[in-house]
């Protein structure tokens, strides 16, 4: 899973981010456990040489017809959600598709830099809960920060590698936090990056562990709570750069609030830890 926001996808996809910008898959991680996130959404872009939707980004479900993700996930054109999904190649009974309505970034993000990196998508229908799709429960009054050192979960369907395609089955890997002072990523602009208050540093310390093409937008989940979002990463893994987060704080769940309401907290999907 590691180069996070870098080349979204790939060619063929029409997206709205600046060459330098990257999606994230899963780089030294495994197969979860079939249907254990259930708040995993597959955003996808129609593919007009292929006829056919495609993987593009993560994401998790927070209310019944709302997303969770990255800005940088932004596209154009068609797109759609599928919930309930371990294995995108097959139409599995459990999956849920949903038109994408809305595509609300944060009015503050710029392609050139990670900052503000989170994005609401509305669904065409609301989702119906079961056991193969449920809510992620999101921080409350977040203004506690994620410690260097903690271990947290990333997952995904973004590639595993950077010469191979999207992950078919939903991935994950551990990675640890890493403090923001001695977080070292070059940025798009070939500067090194500020990392602020509202960003989260994580990664491996010998670079194998990651997220990458695909996993954009997917969930950071760090002592079973939901504190990030997968944002920017190194294009080129020989770097052993970590990546970074967008971090769900105080300020961004009053931008949640403000548009969606808090109308949906109460039915929460439980985190699974299991490899």
């Amino acid at each position: 899973m590691k180069s996070l926001q870098h080349t979204l996808f790939i060619s063929l996809i029409v997206v709205s981010l600046t060459p330098n910008y990257h999606g994230v898959e899963i780089i030294g991680g495994h197969n979860v456990k079939p249907h254990s996130k259930p708040y995993m959404a597959s955003i996808q872009v129609y593919n007009c040489a292929e006829k056919r939707y495609v993987h593009n980004c993560g994401g998790a479900l927070i209310s019944t017809k709302w997303i969770l993700t990255a800005a940088h996930c932004k596209t154009q054109g068609l797109s759609q959600v599928v919930l309930g999904a371990h294995s995108l190649s097959k139409n599995e009974k459990s999956q849920q598709k949903f038109q994408v309505k809305k595509q609300l970034p944060h009015a503050q993000f710029k392609n050139s830099t990670p900052e503000n990196d989170i994005m609401l998508l509305e669904l065409s229908s609301e989702a119906k809960l079961n056991n193969y799709v449920q809510l992620l429960q999101l921080p409350k009054n977040d203004n506690e920060d994620v410690k260097p050192g903690t271990r947290c979960t990333v997952a995904g369907w973004g590639a595993t590698a950077p010469s191979k395609p999207p992950s078919d089955k939903l991935q994950e890997v551990e990675i640890s936090v890493i403090d923001r002072k001695k977080c070292k990523v070059m940025g798009p602009s070939k500067c090194m990056l500020v990392v602020t208050k509202d960003m989260i540093c994580a990664g491996d310390s010998k670079g194998k562990k990651d997220a990458y093409k695909g996993d954009s937008g997917g969930p950071l989940i760090c002592n079973k709570k939901y504190k990030g979002i997968v944002s920017y990463g190194p294009i080129d893994l020989n770097t052993k750069e970590p990546g970074i987060y967008t971090r769900i704080s105080k300020k961004y769940l009053n931008w949640i609030t403000n548009i969606i309401g808090v109308e949906t907290y109460n039915m929460t999907a439980e985190v699974s830890t299991e490899y």
